[in-house]
């Protein structure tokens, strides 16, 4: 009786699938990662921590999470759009609010200096899982920042000489500032 027991013990362990579950350390979509260094020593590199930093979406009220105005950053992970393509079909383009120095006083009056930053790429889907699914994998990455004539961001400059985004361990831009 025990190794009747045991048999079946034994073969409903074995006969289990594994449940289809993405772990939350698994690498899906990445976020686009940028880093902000000193536009005084641009040959050095040094970074450079940027005050109150806050990054909004343009047309979106609210901030990207831990980008809210009331710290400093040397580095942001900026999330890209995957579901909005271009008139012609080939390319996605995100915008960002940047802004240095942000606050809201007590009449509700915004201060600061925003710079508009504009992201065009493409996408690939790759398959992750069976509990993941699919991810994006961003390529052809571009970003330029418009000239509102009183700009803080001075010097773009791409990281990755691949143009691609496959996972949020690399530096893609760096900002100068």
């Amino acid at each position: 009786m025990k190794k009747i027991a045991l048999f079946l013990v034994l073969l409903m362990a074995l006969g289990c699938e594994k449940d289809d579950i993405c772990p939350d350390d698994t690498v899906t979509t990445p976020r686009l990662t940028i880093e902000f260094f000193d536009i005084e020593t641009i040959e050095d590199q040094n970074p450079k921590n940027v005050a109150r930093l806050r990054a909004q979406g343009v047309d979106n009220e609210n901030p990207v999470p831990d980008l809210d105005g009331t710290s400093r950053k040397q580095k942001i992970l900026l999330p890209l759009k995957t579901t909005t393509e271009d008139p012609n079909g080939e390319s996605f383009t995100t915008e960002y609010t940047i802004w240095r120095n942000y606050q809201v006083d007590e009449n509700g009056t915004v201060t600061g200096n925003p710079d508009v930053i504009t992201i065009t790429y493409t996408t690939r889907q790759e398959y992750v899982s069976r509990g993941c699914g699919f991810k994006s994998v961003f390529e052809n990455i571009t970003m330029s920042v418009a000239d509102d004539g009183n700009r803080w961001i001075q010097v773009i400059q791409t990281v990755n000489d691949n143009q691609i985004i496959a996972d949020e361990n690399a530096t893609n831009f760096n900002i100068y500032h």
